[in-house]
């Protein structure tokens, strides 16, 4: 018995020195091809709970590698569990940071269920300079169309059709919307840097731009119906001439056409 049990407390005395020796594990912002600040993390220590509510604290250095002093620079911290399920935030914050300076601090940080293990950063704020190195902020927007299943381009490039999630950068943007029988509409949307992700646009297309001409058998042609009479209606579909029966047509829908303008 006296033999078990000092073998259980040299074990934990083992898994008690292997916490002590961890090592942190170091992330380069923005990249390793080109460093600007460079963090160092130790040990995600557990301070307390409540529920499913834990606090926790971890020992941050951070380093500043760029070629000049950075005056304020924050970040958020996002912390994954071991199956990378996002379980907490934190944020870390710099300021009057020399060239090479090094600074260490204490960041203290709240997470739900799961226990971290790993964790990325994302810039907040930083020095204009290094702006350009940050990824553009994206806000996802859902698009819909009345009718729906409308053609979705935006700034011209294919997107899918609607309802359809987008995400757009922050700044001015055009969507334009296609429907066969309808007229092509645009519109312009502008994305300010302090919305965020969630939000609706909705757009109704404008009139027909053609006749509709709806079959008994379910199909519908749209096109420009050309003439009727008591056994036939002859309507132009993509340039061609399609003679239908009268009999088969359910219902027809003409849309107002501008009248010819008189040649002199």
């Amino acid at each position: 018995m006296k033999r078990a049990l000092s073998l259980v407390f040299l074990l934990a005395l083992l898994a008690i020195a292997a916490l002590a020796k961890e090592t942190p594990f170091t992330l380069v912002w923005p990249s390793e091809q080109q460093p600007a600040i460079r963090f160092s993390f130790g040990k995600f220590v557990k301070l307390g709970s409540m529920a499913s509510e834990n606090s926790y604290a971890v020992d941050v250095t951070a380093t500043n590698l760029w070629k000049k002093a950075i005056p304020d620079a924050s970040f958020d911290a996002y912390f994954f569990s071991k199956d990378n399920v996002r379980v907490g935030t934190g944020l870390i914050s710099l300021s009057n940071m020399g060239v090479g300076e090094t600074v260490k601090f204490t960041m203290p940080f709240g997470v739900t269920g799961a226990q971290p293990v790993t964790l990325k950063i994302v810039a907040i704020q930083v020095p204009k300079e290094l702006g350009p190195t940050v990824p553009a902020r994206k806000i996802r927007t859902t698009v819909y169309s009345v009718p729906a299943g409308a053609r979705l381009r935006v700034d011209g490039e294919e997107a899918g059709t609607t309802p359809k999630q987008v995400e757009l950068a922050v700044g001015k943007h055009t969507l334009q919307f296609s429907l066969e029988g309808y007229h092509i509409g645009t519109f312009a949307l502008e994305v300010g840097p302090d919305d965020v992700s969630g939000g609706t646009v909705s757009f109704e297309l404008g009139a027909l731009a053609h006749d509709t001409v709806e079959l008994w058998d379910g199909t519908t042609l749209t096109g420009d119906v050309e003439s009727m009479s008591a056994t036939d209606v002859v309507v132009r579909v993509g340039g061609n001439l399609q003679s239908l029966d009268r009999n088969r047509v359910k219902r027809i829908l003409l849309i107002q056409r501008e009248s010819p303008t008189p040649q002199n």
